[in-house]
């Protein structure tokens, strides 16, 4: 299985950890976005979370969460994807770069969700952080400001 390097870089940084800590505030951004082109996949191919869970051999509560954003896929339900649609451009489902078939010629028929889409593009509103907080292991804390 071949991944491109920003493939493996994103899936390093989401699975970063430092004290024990994740840093979620750089993966929830990307999988908000990725639960979104998820759902365009499975509308695309025109089949339900649970008969996408069967396919790629996942529980269906594992599909049902990971749309939610309540998980986040592993590697396992990554490969899963990639080795029952060969097809599927893993690289858009995780950047969103590029398109969602590897040969745009042999996209299925309602593959053409993204113009006729009733989902909205969801736009972050301008945040700052104001403080970081950082939680030792030893049940101390320090706080950024």
């Amino acid at each position: 299985m071949h991944y491109s390097p920003i493939s493996v870089i994103i899936y390093i940084l989401l699975n970063l950890r430092i004290n024990g800590i994740m840093f979620t505030f750089v993966s929830t951004l990307i999988f908000r976005k990725m639960n979104k082109r998820l759902l365009q996949f499975l509308s695309a191919e025109g089949i339900s979370q649970t008969k996408f869970a069967e396919t790629i051999k996942v529980t269906k509560a594992s599909i049902s969460h990971i749309l939610s954003g309540r998980n986040k896929p592993g590697f396992d339900f990554i490969e899963s994807l990639a080795l029952h649609f060969p097809d599927f451009n893993i690289d858009w489902l995780l950047t969103g770069r590029g398109k969602m078939y590897k040969n745009a010629e042999e996209t299925p028929q309602n593959a053409d969700f993204e113009k006729n889409s009733p989902v909205t593009e969801i736009v972050p509103v301008p945040r700052k952080i104001t403080k970081v907080v950082i939680f030792y292991d030893d049940n101390t804390f320090d706080e950024i400001i």
